[in-house]
């Protein structure tokens, strides 16, 4: 009877960007950069919203919900990478790797979520204008921010229960700066089979499932605006919604980008480059990309670093949407 290497893993180790010892430092600064700016700028626009009373709509609720993804998203990964370049270690316990990737996991969902939710939020405020506060009433914004957190909670789980299942060989090295879902299912020496068909299965139905109704949704929202009649009623309720789409591009672009191109380029460290822009890029952006679009965002952040901005209330309508 052949004998096989197998073992419970005490620790993995994240072979990061580079090895080079000079370029560490270099790293270590590009990150807490980005780290930091993204913590910043997704907190500004939750304080902001809270702080406003103008601001306690739905769409505003959602987007501060996002924003708080997006911070724990990026907490999830850098901050380890950044104590594993100053303590000049690459190894993370077993269970710290299956906690990463569990809230990884988690997190990525929720965003694939919440942008359908304030898809079908646009949706309604344009081809809808005078139902708005009808439909999009307190219980059914919180219930749909609600099922986002059960729907990726339940998902993520099944993956994590799917992963604990799996035996590892010794010496096992992810070439990924954290914890990846596929990194380490691909590492496993057991069958692997059964965790492959869940992931792709999950991806076709949630994640393919939240894009096509996001398009569903701007396919509407294309009409209605094609049926106003004024040349400016058109800007103002397209403009109304650039935020948003440039989020749900610059989100999906880089996550399809990501793993379209290490389909075809097998090379494990190119793409952990290019996950970076999903991971930490794209939640760094966001806020920038909400506060430069909206007069109410740049106001309520006016006031809450006590810059001096003119108060006026927020009309409905097209101004409900983001």
């Amino acid at each position: 009877m052949k004998l096989r290497n197998e073992t419970h893993m005490s620790k993995f180790l994240l072979l990061g960007f580079s090895e080079d010892p000079e370029l560490q430092p270099l790293v270590f600064g590009l990150f807490l950069s980005m780290y930091l700016t993204t913590v910043l700028g997704n907190l500004l626009i939750i304080l902001a919203i809270i702080s406003d009373a103008h601001l306690h709509t739905p769409m505003y609720f959602f987007l501060s919900n996002l924003s708080f993804v997006d911070i724990c998203l990026t907490s999830t990964t850098v901050p380890k990478m950044l104590v594993n370049i100053q303590t000049h270690s690459q190894a993370i316990t077993y269970a710290g790797c299956i906690a990463q990737m569990y809230f990884f996991t988690l997190f990525i969902g929720l965003d694939n979520f919440l942008l359908a939710v304030m898809a079908y939020d646009r949706f309604v405020a344009i081809c809808h204008p005078l139902h708005y506060t009808v439909i999009m009433s307190p219980r059914l914004y919180v219930l749909l921010v609600l099922a986002c957190w059960i729907l990726s909670v339940l998902q993520t789980l099944l993956h994590s229960l799917m992963v604990l299942r799996l035996t590892f060989c010794t010496d096992i090295e992810i070439p990924h700066f954290f914890c990846e879902l596929n990194q380490v299912v691909q590492l496993a020496c057991s069958d692997t089979f059964p965790n492959d068909l869940v992931m792709y299965f999950i991806a076709g139905l949630l994640g393919g499932g939240t894009l096509a109704g996001i398009l569903y949704s701007y396919s509407r929202i294309v009409s209605c605006i094609h049926a106003i009649s004024s040349v400016q009623g058109k800007y103002k309720a397209f403009s109304t919604c650039a935020s948003h789409l440039g989020v749900v591009s610059l989100f999906y672009g880089t996550l399809l980008g990501v793993y379209l191109s290490s389909a075809v380029v097998q090379n494990a460290h190119s793409s952990a480059a290019a996950s970076v822009m999903y991971t930490l890029v794209t939640p760094m952006l966001n806020p920038f990309i909400y506060s430069l679009r909206n007069k109410d965002i740049k106001s309520a952040l006016g006031r809450l670093l006590g810059r001096e901005t003119p108060k006026g209330p927020t009309s409905l309508g097209f101004k409900m949407c983001i």
